[in-house]
């Protein structure tokens, strides 16, 4: 005698499929591979392969480009990947590029590489600890306008790396003397270490606002970039963040007229009716 096979109610077959989709684990194992490819930069580091060990750092600060956006994407969203992509961060940008810099030039200062050296991971950390405590917040006037609020943390690194990207691209010629090279090494860090925990507005792509004429000579200086960057890579790298870290104080410059423009903006949209009703010590 055959038994019949029993049918499930609709609220059984969907207890079935409770749990968290596959899709939802793909910007989280991008993440993770970032994080590996950061400590894997140490790792190269430890045996003096400097090349393999930035470039493996700057394969993680594409990885870290991506993630988010194949997470918004696949609508895999979620609070655990934030916390994890910060964690990824201030060890693939704070940690490594900070022990990199110091096992190729920091450790030749005395008394104050290692200090130097902390002060990019200390940095990094707290940036990262104040972007997830403000990440809910509504009051971020920076983030409104398109800016970012301080160096994030992908282009620090870089700018920590950036001697070694001058080095590979010369060649030794320059900072082959050790006190030269640790000094540079000592101002560029410790210069991207405050720019990492200051408030300064920097640019951020909703900041950045092209003109209809001025798309085609952007699409062109695109694609001139990414052919320089497969051919001179170590070279384009180097004017890149030079070219960052130029444009630091414009961006400072920009926010400032664009706050004063909106704060002057403000009371014209005042009706007389309501400038009147203030008291006199209003602002």
């Amino acid at each position: 005698m055959t038994e019949t096979p029993q049918r499930l109610s609709p609220g059984a077959r969907l207890q079935r499929r409770t749990g968290i989709p596959l899709r939802a684990l793909i910007p989280n194992a991008v993440t993770v591979l970032a994080l590996c490819f950061g400590l894997t930069g140490v790792r190269f580091a430890i045996a003096g392969e400097w090349e393999k060990a930035v470039g493996a750092i700057m394969v993680a600060a594409v990885l870290d480009g991506i993630d988010g956006r194949i997470a918004r994407l696949l609508k895999g969203t979620s609070r655990f990947g934030a916390e994890l992509d910060s964690l990824s961060d201030v060890t693939a940008f704070g940690v490594a590029p900070a022990l990199i810099v110091y096992l190729w030039a920091l450790q030749h200062l005395p008394g104050f590489g290692w200090v130097i050296a902390l002060s990019h991971a200390v940095t990094c950390a707290l940036r990262l600890a104040r972007f997830n405590a403000q990440i809910d917040s509504a009051d971020q006037p920076h983030k409104r306008a398109g800016y970012l609020t301080g160096v994030p943390a992908p282009v620090a690194a870089a700018l920590t790396l950036s001697p070694l990207f001058l080095t590979f691209w010369l060649e030794p010629l320059l900072l082959e003397d050790l006190r030269v090279r640790y000094t540079l090494v000592a101002m560029i860090t410790m210069t991207t270490a405050f720019l990492m925990a200051s408030s300064l507005p920097t640019y951020g792509w909703g900041a950045v606002r092209l003109r209809p004429a001025q798309r085609l000579p952007a699409l062109v200086g695109v694609g001139l970039f990414a052919g320089t960057l497969f051919t001179a890579p170590w070279m384009t790298m180097t004017l890149g963040i030079l070219g960052y870290a130029i444009s630091v104080p414009f961006a400072v410059r920009s926010y400032a007229r664009l706050k004063a423009r909106d704060q002057g903006a403000a009371p014209e949209a005042a009706t007389p009716e309501t400038t009147v009703a203030e008291p006199p010590h209003s602002a």
